[in-house]
């Protein structure tokens, strides 16, 4: 498939070099016809060294492009060193050159995104499959066999894992996988079996034993790859830079587009929404008269409180009926102290309760978001009493961030989480994956369930 996909990528760039002086009506000479000749021969040595066709399994779209990007300018580059040496670049349609030079990565890239359909078509139906073995039966590679589960496209199986651990334990598995024996098997486990891939998930203080799967294993036709013991400080949104010669995690990576985009966002929905809101306003007051905005203190980064602002849903002086309700009624107070909710709160307005269903009582929390308190998406907002009793050891990574209009636990079961640690690995989910991207789709979802109105109260 490679070496196939290879060829076509070489055609394909003459190929369309040709429609396109066909296309601009430019006269054929034989500098076009010395320009076909070098530039298959460069995309055929080039597109290789750049490792443009290596296996591709696993890895996002966007690298792959990246590749076909920096390739196809290495090949534009030595064009353009043969025009000025030999001083013929008049000789060439400038118009011509131009979009051949800049559209070229795309159509490869479309090429090559049909090419990965078609294996993920076969890998998904059991055929093109890599057999993989994992060394290191923890955390850390039960955690790998799972994200090779997640991508069934990718065409890897994990057939078992060697651990050390089998020594106590006869009987040992992972992730329903056996562990077929003790790292120093290895060795003769890789000698006997047609295995593709070795995935060393071992401690960094096991350096020894890496070092000798690495010594004795690298001739038996596996690749080996080294699975680093970094994810315990949760270094999904680190960095890797250098210092010098040195290579370095930094750990506040660089978050400014997240406070532009809550900005810019928050401008809008305000903008737009201001009539709504001075209606919803209007409401509330002629209900009873009482205030319009509630103001609840909830916790933001570094552990900071703020006023939080909502539509006030409930009867003034609800906050005092709390505790009578819930002495008087045993089954509240089961629920408030499970969740911090009531599902059938009599506390709550006729205007107020159809704020809630639709979610409109949030809408004064942009004003927050703008004063610097709280982001569009984020974790939820919480009262210091839950970030004591139930994050314990996730509250650092919860107050590393600002809580979010919407979130993660918005757009999933909303207010129908019965498990409270359910909240909180959301919430650690969010802020150990956050990304533009990612706070877009939220963001989409939202919007989709507040019209559907699911299981918010």
């Amino acid at each position: 498939m490679a070496r196939l996909l290879h060829l076509v990528d070489c055609l394909l760039v003459n190929g369309y070099l040709v429609l396109l002086v066909n296309w601009y009506r430019v006269d054929w000479s034989i500098y076009y016809t010395r320009l076909l000749v070098i530039t298959f021969v460069l995309c055929l040595l080039l597109f290789q060294s750049f490792q443009l066709y290596r296996s591709w399994r696993g890895w996002k779209f966007y690298i792959e492009f990246f590749v076909i990007i920096k390739a196809w300018g290495a090949v534009i580059g030595l064009l353009l060193l043969y025009f000025f040496i030999f001083k013929i670049s008049i000789a060439y349609s400038r118009v011509v050159f131009m979009i051949w030079s800049v559209t070229t990565p795309v159509l490869l890239f479309l090429v090559h995104m049909v090419a990965r359909k078609i294996l993920r078509y076969y890998r998904k139906r059991g055929r093109n499959i890599r057999r993989a073995v994992i060394v290191g039966a923890g955390d850390l590679g039960v955690n790998l066999a799972k994200e090779v589960e997640t991508i069934p496209w990718a065409g890897i199986e994990v057939i078992g894992f060697f651990d050390d651990k089998v020594a106590e334990e006869p009987e040992l598995t992972a992730m329903g996988k056996p562990v077929l024996g003790v790292i120093s098997q290895l060795h003769d486990f890789l000698s006997k079996n047609d295995i593709d891939y070795v995935y060393i998930a071992l401690p960094m203080r096991a350096e020894r034993k890496i070092f000798t799967i690495l010594k004795e294993c690298r001739s038996l036709g596996s690749r080996i790859y080294l699975v680093p013991d970094l994810y315990i400080f949760g270094i999904h949104h680190a960095e890797i830079q250098s210092l010098g010669k040195i290579l370095i995690l930094n750990f506040n990576p660089h978050t400014e587009w997240k406070r532009s985009f809550d900005i810019i966002f928050s401008l809008v929905v305000l903008f737009f929404s201001l009539p709504l809101m001075l209606v919803i306003s209007l409401l509330i007051k002629i209900e009873d008269w009482g205030p319009v905005i509630y103001r609840h203190k909830r916790i933001t980064a570094a552990g900071k409180e703020f006023d939080c602002l909502k539509f006030r849903t409930m009867r003034v002086g609800a906050d005092l009926e709390l505790m009578k309700i819930l002495k008087d009624n045993p089954e509240l107070n089961s629920e408030w102290e499970h969740t911090y909710k009531l599902k059938n709160d009599p506390r709550i307005t006729r205007i107020g309760g159809l704020l809630r269903r639709t979610s409109l009582d949030e809408f004064p929390q942009f004003v927050n978001v703008l004063k610097g308190d709280m982001s569009v998406v984020g974790a939820r907002p919480i009262v210091v009493g839950e970030l004591k009793e139930y994050y314990k050891e996730s509250a650092g990574r919860y107050c590393s961030m600002k809580p979010g209009i919407t979130g993660p636990w918005q757009v999933s079961k909303r207010s129908n989480i019965e498990d409270y640690q359910e909240r909180v690995d959301l919430d650690d989910w969010y802020i150990l994956n956050y990304s533009l991207w990612t706070d877009i789709k939220i963001i989409f979802r939202t919007i989709y369930i507040m019209f559907k109105r699911n299981g918010a109260y």
